[in-house]
């Protein structure tokens, strides 16, 4: 474990922190996490922000989370009957059943990985 340092700032020692800066590549599902790890799980977020392990955490949660969605999505699309037949006889009943297939495994990504 590294040494940490500290400078003195008026009559307090602070410590002299500095993390590598981490490219931030995660989006709707990583924000989704960040959210949830700062309102319910404060702990674990402090933990991660105070080790720099937080942007990383957010990059493989969001990165997971979307390979998920891939894999989910046309399994739940081919078991509620969503093809592309049915789009060209019925655009408005495809939608309908896309976005319902969608909801789906979001649901699924948001309690098996996002809230877990």
């Amino acid at each position: 474990m590294k040494e940490i340092t500290y400078r003195k700032a008026g009559d307090y020692y602070l410590p002299n922190l500095s993390y590598p800066e981490t490219k931030r590549t995660y989006g709707k599902y990583g924000m989704m996490r960040e959210e949830y790890l700062k309102n319910q799980r404060t702990g674990l977020w402090n933990r991660l922000i105070l080790h720099a392990e937080l942007v990383p955490h957010l990059n493989e949660i969001d990165r997971i989370a979307r390979e998920r969605l891939e894999s989910i999505l046309p399994n739940l699309m081919k078991s509620a009957g969503v093809t592309e037949e049915l789009k060209q006889k019925d655009q408005l009943k495809w939608v309908g059943l896309a976005n319902v297939c969608k909801a789906q495994a979001e649901e699924i990504i948001l309690n098996e990985i996002i809230y877990d």
